[in-house]
């Protein structure tokens, strides 16, 4: 665990702008590769190997930082709809509803559809909890999160990689 340490912090502090309103439109995109890269840059540090990051060590740490944030994300999220019995889909049930009449689906489909986004709404406001909020959450979560953590691991690398190249040419 020890190795992984700065994944960890790196993905518990983009867990947690995952679940501040304005900042999490931009968590998949920018928060997690930047976190994913920043945990490359904590392992230099605390390893003191300033040399190359192979691919493998970067997809890995990228890796790691997203699941991670998912794990953390997850349980914040899940615990914020509990507590306060609120999250975007509830403040979005008219435009859900809006959206989906006007897909090109079949009225059956439509109203299925409904009821299931209803049914998720009612759970929420009652109970404070939905075990297809909850599932659908922690899915998107690790999925979106694992893919975009690796995808930062190997972008922030091949920048490390880049500036260690062109400082070692003089440049």
């Amino acid at each position: 665990m020890k190795k992984y340490l700065a994944a960890l912090i790196c993905g518990f502090g983009a867990g947690v702008l995952q679940i501040v309103p304005l900042v999490k439109s931009f968590s998949c995109c920018m928060i997690l590769p930047l976190a994913a890269s920043i945990s490359l840059l904590l392992d230099q540090r605390a390893t003191r190997n300033f040399g190359k990051i192979p691919m493998k060590k970067a997809l890995l740490f990228g890796l790691f930082t997203g699941l991670f944030a998912a794990l953390f994300g997850s349980v914040f999220e899940l615990l914020i709809t509990f507590i306060t019995k609120n999250n975007d889909v509830i403040a979005s049930f008219t435009d859900l509803q809006r959206i989906v009449q006007n897909l090109p689906l079949s009225e059956e489909i439509k109203k299925e559809v409904l009821n299931i986004f209803q049914s998720v709404r009612e759970d929420i406001l009652k109970n404070g909890f939905s075990i297809l909020y909850t599932f659908s959450v922690i899915l998107n979560n690790f999925i979106v999160n694992s893919i975009f953590g690796s995808v930062g691991g190997l972008v922030g690398a091949q920048i490390i990689n880049s500036r260690l190249s062109n400082q070692s040419n003089g440049k």
